[in-house]
C-alpha cells in the first residue's frame, strides 16, 4: 500500500483510557498510513497529503461492536415484537433456510454500510456463508471479526460438516485484508451446540490460536433447560466443567447470571458483550452490567443483528445501556456516560484484541468525526461523552476512517456505491420471501 497521510485540525478529542474513564482536550491528530503517528498542537500541514478542519468536531475511536449477524440486516423487521423462540423457530430460521452466499454478501454489504455511517469502524459477526461477508469487508475496508454460526442439535454429521466451515473460514481469511480480518469459532449456544462440539471447539481454538464466539444466558429459559439438561448445571457451569472458559472467550448477552457464573467470568478473564436493545426488544431481561464493571470484567457494547434490534446504531446501544442499567437497578448513577463510551471502544477493541479504541500515538488509526455543529448536540454544556451518549445518534457522524483510509467523508460513501447496495438489497429480500412464501 502507498504511503498516505491525513492531517485531522483543531479537533475536540474524546479518548477512552479505561476503567470507565475518559479524557478531552483539542489538538491536532497526524494519522500515517494505518496509525495514529503524532498528537499536538499546531501540526505542521506541509507533509501532509490531506487536510480535514476539525473545529466543530468531535474525534473519537471508532465504535467496535462486539456481537452481530451482519447478514440479517435483510432479515430487518421481517418478525417483530416476539419472544426469542418464537421469533427464532417460526420466522427466522425458515426465511434463513433460503440464504446464499450471494445474499449474505449482499446483507453484509448493506449492514456494514450501515456501521460505518453510524461510526462503527470493527464488529465481531457470527453467521453463515463467511466466505461472502469476508468479501464484503475486505471491500468497503471495515474491520471484521468472523465466526461461523456452528449448531449441530447432536448431531455427529452435521458436527463435522460445522467445522468444516468454522476451519475453512479460519484457513482463508484469518490475518487478512491487510490485517483487517480476523476470524474466530462461533459455536452458537449450549442448546443448538452438542457438548461434544463445545469439547472440539476449546481444542481447535487453541490449536489455531484463535478466539472463540458464542452466546450465553440470553433467556431464562436457556437457564432452566441447561439446569434439566446438564445435571442441574447452569450455562456457564456447564462450560466450566468441560474446560471451554478462557481469556479468548467472547460470551454474547449474559443476561440471566447468578454470583457464582459471575466469578467465573471474571476468574477466566471472559469478556462480555451486552446488547441492550435486542434484549430489551426480545424481552430476554437486563444483563446486570453494573455488577460485572464492578468486579472488574471487561465488559463491550453489540447491537446483535438487525432482525432483533432493528438497527446497527452503536449511539443507540450505547444511550439504551445507561438508560437499562439505571432504570433495572433504580440507580441514576450506574452506566455513566464514559462508562458506556468505554464499553463502546477501548473495552470492544480489548476483547477482539485489536489494537484500537483510544486515541494514542502507535494505535490503528480507527477514528470518527462526529459533527457537533447540529441542533440535537446544541449547547455542548456538558462533557463530550454525556452528549455524545444522550443527545447524538448515528447521523451525527460526518467522517469515518478505518485503518487510515477514509470510508465515509461528508456523510458520502467513499469506498462503495451506496444507492447499488440498497438496490441490491432490495432485491434479494424480495427474492428471499419468494422462495419462504413457496415454503408454505
Amino acid at each position: 500500500m502507498e504511503s498516505q497521510s491525513i492531517l485531522i485540525k483543531n479537533a475536540s478529542i474524546l479518548n477512552p483510557i479505561g476503567d470507565g474513564k475518559t479524557e478531552e482536550f483539542r489538538k491536532d491528530l497526524l494519522i500515517v498510513d494505518d496509525k495514529i503517528s503524532q498528537i499536538d498542537e499546531d501540526i505542521d500541514e506541509s507533509n501532509a497529503d490531506k487536510i480535514i478542519d476539525a473545529s466543530d468536531k468531535i474525534l473519537m475511536p471508532g465504535f467496535v461492536n462486539t456481537h452481530t449477524h451482519i447478514s440479517m440486516s435483510l432479515l430487518r423487521g421481517i418478525a417483530d415484537d416476539l419472544e426469542l423462540d418464537t421469533w427464532l423457530n417460526d420466522h427466522i430460521w425458515p426465511m434463513e433456510a433460503h440464504l446464499s452466499e450471494e445474499y449474505c454478501y449482499i446483507g453484509a454489504l448493506l449492514g456494514a454500510c450501515e456501521m460505518i455511517k453510524s461510526g462503527t469502524t470493527t464488529f465481531s459477526d457470527m453467521y453463515f456463508y463467511m466466505d461472502g461477508v469476508a468479501r464484503a469487508v475486505d471491500e468497503i475496508g471495515m474491520r471484521g471479526v468472523l465466526s461461523y454460526g456452528m449448531i449441530d442439535f447432536g448431531i455427529e454429521e452435521k458436527r463435522e460438516n460445522e467445522f468444516k466451515e468454522n476451519i475453512s473460514l479460519i484457513k482463508k481469511h484469518n490475518n487478512t485484508a491487510d490485517g483487517r480480518i480476523t476470524a474466530r469459532f462461533g459455536p452458537h449456544s449450549i442448546y443448538t451446540a452438542s457438548v461434544d462440539l463445545l469439547e472440539r471447539v476449546r481444542k481447535e481454538a487453541d490449536k489455531y490460536n484463535v478466539g472463540i464466539h458464542i452466546h450465553m444466558n440470553e433467556t431464562l429459559k436457556e437457564i432452566n433447560d441447561s439446569k434439566e439438561n446438564h445435571d442441574g448445571k447452569r450455562p456457564f457451569e456447564l462450560l466450566d466443567s468441560i474446560g471451554f472458559l478462557a481469556d479468548d472467550v467472547v460470551a454474547a448477552h449474559c443476561v440471566w447470571l447468578d454470583d457464582a457464573e459471575i466469578k467465573l467470568i471474571k476468574d477466566n478473564g471472559v469478556y462480555a458483550s451486552h446488547n441492550p436493545c435486542s434484549n430489551m426488544k426480545l424481552a430476554s431481561g437486563a444483563a446486570p452490567v453494573a455488577e460485572l464493571l464492578s468486579q472488574g470484567i471487561c465488559v463491550g457494547l453489540g447491537t446483535d443483528g438487525a432482525s432483533s434490534n432493528n438497527n446497527l446504531d452503536m449511539f443507540d446501544e450505547m444511550k439504551f445501556a445507561a438508560l437499562l442499567g439505571k432504570a433495572s437497578t433504580l440507580n441514576p448513577k450506574v452506566l455513566t456516560a464514559e462508562e458506556v463510551v468505554n464499553m463502546a471502544t477501548i473495552n470492544g477493541a480489548k476483547a477482539l484484541n485489536i489494537d484500537a479504541g483510544t486515541i494514542e500515538v502507535g494505535k490503528k488509526a480507527d477514528i470518527i468525526l462526529v459533527d457537533a455543529n447540529s441542533p440535537n448536540m446544541t449547547p455542548m454544556s456538558n462533557t463530550l461523552s454525556s452528549n455524545l451518549v444522550y443527545s447524538a445518534n448515528g447521523s451525527n457522524v460526518d467522517t469515518t476512517i478505518c485503518n487510515g483510509r477514509i470510508l465515509m467523508e461528508n456523510r458520502k460513501m467513499v469506498t462503495v456505491d451506496e444507492e447499488l447496495i440498497l438496490s441490491e438489497a432490495k432485491r434479494a429480500i424480495k427474492e428471499m420471501k419468494e422462495l419462504r412464501e413457496a415454503d408454505e
